[in-house]
């Protein structure tokens, strides 16, 4: 056994034993199978805080010679497999962490002469009969292992990418990064398996495509482990099942990174936080700050802050993947940052008709951090009027909503005001503070048609229903609700309802507001 050839399970033994666990174990057999019907080669990039380094310590563990993993792994999903005992244990393993070699060296060309000399230390102990004809080359200690011994190794590389996260700017660091990669795993009769995670995919590198063997499988495209990118719904489900948690409170707040078109995963490590601290926050913090989505969103892109805007007030937004360059410096356009954003966990993406959005309230939390920190005067305003907005709302003090949706509207003008879409991007921005207290839903069906913006409360607030009006009178709006039965879709709140009607006049620019209360006797007539 060693820490770098062979290594024991002590990592993953950690992390089934904590009070929290999810078995993921069924990974091993997705990766078998990839291992021996498709690619051998895998490179799995996906964010902060959403496992990766637990399942690389899974591999290992199930993998490596250096261990007897069965007291682990005998009570897991992967026992009752086809491959289990095939291949428990019976594997030479190779593990890096690419973060750690850096930390020691400083500098890529001293990192991978210590990586050489450190895995050679082990090598030489482990395989003391080889012959190594030159000690100082790790592509040829390898091949002297497998023509003397026929033996080949499992690597498991976690936080690959390190290099174009810290030395950003050197391009030439990074192609030598990139040249050690290539000429130790690509087309290497001694590699049997190559498993391999980081936050970003694989870099484009020009014409330089020094790891195109790689299969990958990343936030744009999890084919075929969606359902290992994070926890799934139903995992999270019993989770707070077992630890009498709210399980839709869960949902709105770490919810929301669709994977395909019926697999939806949370973020690993707010989950368990949540579970754990018995209260639901912003844990995104505890591992990056806002700052860092900061930089991002104030590039001066055409375009950029709009769709910024948009994203915040809950919409979807068109985004282009395929230029992105699998850096975090090389940026043309808005369609690069947003995705970065994407591979960062700040943004989800559907494949389906390919746009990104804001996933779940712990994210909208940081874009709002991010935005009032940068002080975007279209929308700041906003943002901070918002808390004021939904208490005049429950005050029904109608001129103060409509004085702060005006508010709103000026500041926030980036955004094409000439019809009612337009106006409820407003409305969603200016209610954001309500997310603290609501599930917002836009264009829902209720009653005999659908309601523009309905709120529906976690606990004790009333149920509102926002009709919009475009050049209209307020009036309308309200008549629309109670002509079109939207309350009867809401019986849970029928003692505690509130229908606001906003109009905006486009000839006297101004906004109005009509708020009734519905009860009981309202409904039955």
């Amino acid at each position: 056994m060693g820490i770098y050839l062979n290594p024991t399970n002590q990592l993953f033994s950690e992390a089934v034993h904590k009070e929290i666990y999810v078995d993921k174990s069924l990974l091993i057999q997705k990766v078998e199978y990839l291992r021996n019907k498709e690619n051998k080669y895998i490179c799995v990039s996906r964010p902060r805080r959403f496992g990766k380094s637990t399942d690389a310590n899974m591999l290992v563990a199930y993998y490596s010679y250096g261990c007897d993993s069965h007291d682990l792994f005998d009570s897991l999903k992967i026992s009752k497999t086809d491959i289990y005992e095939e291949h428990l244990n019976r594997h030479h393993v190779i593990q890096l962490n690419m973060q750690d070699f850096l930390s020691k060296a400083h500098d890529v060309k001293k990192m991978i002469a210590l990586l050489g000399k450190l895995v050679f230390r082990e090598i030489k102990k482990s395989f003391p009969d080889i012959e190594y004809v030159n000690p100082d080359d790790l592509v040829q200690i390898m091949e002297d292992i497998y023509v003397e011994a026929g033996i080949r190794f499992v690597f498991v590389i976690d936080e690959w990418d390190c290099i174009f996260r810290e030395y950003k700017q050197d391009k030439e660091a990074q192609k030598q990064y990139l040249d050690f990669f290539r000429n130790l795993l690509k087309d290497k009769p001694y590699v049997e398996l190559v498993y391999m995670t980081g936050i970003l995919p694989i870099k484009k590198y020009g014409t330089h495509s020094a790891l195109n063997m790689f299969k990958e499988i990343s936030m744009l495209n999890a084919t075929p482990l969606e359902s290992f990118m994070g926890f799934t719904e139903q995992e999270v489900h019993d989770l707070c099942l077992k630890y009498d948690m709210d399980y839709g409170e869960m949902r709105q707040w770490y919810d929301g990174y669709q994977m395909s078109e019926d697999i939806s995963i949370y973020n690993h490590r707010s989950v368990v936080s949540a579970l754990m601290d018995r209260k639901y926050e912003n844990y995104w913090t505890s591992t990056e700050t806002y700052e860092a989505l900061q930089v991002y969103i104030d590039m001066n892109f055409d375009g950029l802050k709009d769709s910024v805007v948009q994203l915040v007030a809950g919409e979807n937004v068109p985004v282009q993947t395929t230029s992105f360059q699998n850096d975090m410096t090389t940026f043309e356009s808005k369609d690069d940052v947003l995705t970065l954003l994407i591979h960062l966990g700040y943004l989800g993406y559907k494949s389906d008709d390919h746009t990104c959005y804001i996933p779940n309230k712990e994210v909208v939390d940081s874009f709002v951090n991010s935005i009032r920190s940068s002080d975007w005067h279209e929308t700041t305003k906003a943002l901070l009027n918002s808390r004021n907005l939904l208490e005049a709302t429950w005050r029904k003090d109608e001129a103060s909503v409509a004085r702060y949706v005006e508010e709103a509207h000026l500041d926030t003008s980036v955004l094409t005001y000439n019809n009612e879409n337009a106006l409820s991007y407003t409305l969603a921005l200016a209610y954001i503070y309500a997310r603290n207290h609501y599930t917002m839903i836009r264009e829902m069906p209720t009653g005999e048609g659908f309601a523009d913006i309905v709120l529906i409360p976690y606990r004790d607030k009333p149920a509102m229903i926002i009709e919009l009006k475009w050049n209209k009178e307020v009036k309308t709006a309200i008549d629309q609700i109670q002509e079109k039965k939207y309350p009867k879709g809401l019986e849970k709140w029928k003692n505690h309802l509130l229908l606001v009607g906003i109009s905006y006049d486009r000839k006297t620019k101004k906004h109005s507001c009509h708020i009734e209360e519905i009860i009981q006797s309202d409904q039955q007539t």
